[in-house]
Parts: C-alpha cells; structure tokens; sequence
C-alpha cells in the first residue's frame, strides 16, 4: 500500500483513470458491436450514420492511449471495408 501523501494521491488518480478507461472501451466496444450487427443485416444507410462515431471513438481511445494507434487504424479500415462490400453486393 501507498506510504507517502504524494503516492496516496498517485494511488487514487490511478484508480479514476482506470474507471474513465474501462467506460471508454466499453462504449467503443458496443458502437463496434452495433456497426457490424447493422453491416450484417444489410442496414448500409444506418451503419453510414453512426460510421463518424465510431471513428470518432476510435481516435479519441487511441489519442488518449486506451487502444493502439495502429489497432484504430486497423478497425477503421476494416469497418469501411466491410461497408463498401455490403454496398457492392446489393
């Protein structure tokens, strides 16, 4: 356990950030869950809407360091991928 103010503080600082971080992902999670449930029930026109806030998520988790810059990148692409397909194969 924290000895010293300075590392009480640490302790506590580390611990908000955390629940901030796990809120985060979990949100980014559940708009990735629902984009690809829309892509794979050929809902093209609502998964296009919701399309800027997952890639508004994904910045911002990768900005502040809860996933990897690549690991955004890669989602990203993937999911308009995956979009333009469903598009070619109406």
């Amino acid at each position: 356990m924290a000895i010293t103010k300075s590392a009480k503080k640490a302790h506590r600082q580390s611990l908000k950030r955390r629940k901030l971080n796990i809120v985060k992902r979990d949100g980014l999670k559940d708009l990735l869950k629902e984009i690809n449930l829309l892509i794979s029930q050929k809902k093209i026109d609502e998964a296009k809407k919701i399309l800027p806030k997952v890639y508004k998520a994904l910045d911002k988790t990768a900005k502040t360091g809860i996933i990897k810059r690549g690991r955004a990148d890669r989602k990203k692409s993937r999911i308009s991928k995956a979009i333009n397909r469903a598009i070619s194969q109406k």
